[in-house]
């Protein structure tokens, strides 16, 4: 972030990256409660809403990096552009692979970072080469284009046959690919990381008009509308196009990015409120674990896989400490107890970079 600072976007990276520790970090799989989980398949839980909307505060605070790039000459604007999706990408493949226990041919090629980084990346170029509505024509290419391309399977939305798991097998092999479904399938797979892009230009978009207008209130009108008719959209697609965060099908882009707008206008809105005094204390908290958002997310991940390293007794000390909160609480809020155990030792290490003036950032 520049200078100028957008409270209510730093609280929402803050408390989206929080719900992403809080969903990645039960204390057992076995005992979540259901909103945590995301949907099996077809529809949406609140925890199917988390990634996308990190692609869309990845768009937001784009508005604020295009600033400097803007100054930059078109070479190097590409080199700084391609070097943050290489590092991204690079990143991503390693903490996978952590702690490197796996032979180099079964490594996992795609996974979270590697998404923000290939859509940040499409994403900058089209915002910096393309006016408003262009980059709108090129969304609609991308959701309905999408769209299209799925259909070309002979069963598009199934977990077998659909065309991104089939993709993805054809360009990395079965061993390459996420396992969690029981075979082969990757939720961050190649082909759906194409409409994922619409979310960062959303984003974008949102915070543009957000902090251009010189009416704010007709700003947030304007915003206010433009969510629900997304809502609304991503509802009747649905009847054609399942909303699918596994395919991140392209109602699935439209449902998320209303629902990410109207989030960002309650948070501004709360942050204009008589209400304001009261809720800083909950702003602080979420902006402060929100300034290193790349770091603390690796840290969570290498955090979580450590533990289940270090032996205690004939258990894991990731189960060791789970089981500690199963002394008093049953399963299911002991999972959770742990969970939040996680996010609050994330918050502490934010904590200190936050009180030493330290950005950790590509």
């Amino acid at each position: 972030m520049v200078k100028q600072r957008f409270l209510a976007l730093d609280v929402m990276r803050g408390l989206t990256l929080a719900l992403m520790i809080l969903v990645n970090t039960p204390g057992s799989w076995s005992y979540v409660y259901g909103p945590l989980l995301h949907a099996d398949w077809h529809g949406a839980t609140p925890t199917d809403f988390v990634f996308p909307f990190f692609m869309f505060i990845v768009g937001s605070a784009m508005f604020f990096a295009m600033r400097g790039l803007s100054q930059l000459t078109a070479a190097a604007q590409t080199q700084k552009i391609l070097r943050r999706v290489a590092l991204l990408f690079a990143i991503g493949v390693l903490l996978s692979a952590y702690p490197f226990t796996t032979s180099l041919e079964n490594w996992r090629i795609m996974g979270v970072l590697q998404r923000i980084a290939i859509a940040y990346g499409f994403a900058a170029f089209i915002i910096l080469y393309f006016g408003f509505t262009s980059r709108m024509i090129i969304s609609a290419v991308l959701l309905v284009g999408y769209w299209v391309l799925l259909n070309l399977a002979a069963d598009p939305y199934s977990l077998e046959q659909n065309l991104v798991r089939q993709f993805d097998i054809a360009l990395f092999g079965e061993s390459h690919l996420w396992q969690g479904k029981g075979l082969a399938f990757d939720p961050e797979g190649v082909l759906s990381t194409f409409p994922s892009i619409v979310n960062v230009i959303i984003g974008f978009e949102a915070t543009r008009v957000l902090l251009t207008g010189e009416d704010k209130t007709k700003a947030l009108s304007q915003l206010f509308v433009a969510a629900l008719l997304l809502i609304s959209a991503a509802l009747v697609w649905n009847l054609w196009f399942p909303i699918n965060k596994s395919l991140w099908t392209s109602s699935f882009v439209l449902l998320t990015c209303g629902v990410a707008i109207l989030l960002l206008l309650l948070l501004v809105k709360l942050e204009q409120s008589t209400a304001a005094n009261a809720i800083k204390p909950v702003y602080r908290f979420f902006e402060i674990i929100g300034k290193n958002p790349l770091f603390i997310y690796v840290l969570s991940g290498l955090l979580a896989t450590t533990l289940y390293l270090i032996p205690v007794g004939d258990k894991s000390a990731y189960v060791a400490l789970y089981d500690l909160f199963q002394v008093f609480a049953d399963p299911y809020l002991a999972s959770l107890l742990f969970a939040l155990l996680m996010v609050l030792i994330l918050w502490l290490v934010a904590w200190v970079l936050h009180k030493r003036n330290i950005i950790i950032s590509l």
